[in-house]
């Protein structure tokens, strides 16, 4: 069993006891973003740090207008 470190940027996101440790360029989904890992090390024995590569959301910020005209108005 290994104590893995998911980091981006310096910034840790999960820590996860694990059985097998990913390996670089596998698909990862961590609180529901996609990414990739860019790099593996060892730490110790048992710690080892996996530095994470996630992609852009792009935000589609084009929003539907409402019509309020054919609502009854009390």
């Amino acid at each position: 069993m290994f104590v893995v470190h998911f980091l981006e940027n310096k910034n840790q996101l999960l820590i996860q006891l694990l059985k097998h440790v990913p390996s670089v360029g596998d698909d990862v989904v961590i609180k529901g973003r996609k990414g990739k890992v860019s790099s593996v090390t060892n730490v110790d024995e048992k710690h080892i740090q996996v530095q994470l590569f996630f992609e852009k959301v792009i935000v589609n910020k084009g929003k539907t207008v409402v019509d309020n005209s054919k609502k009854k108005k009390r």
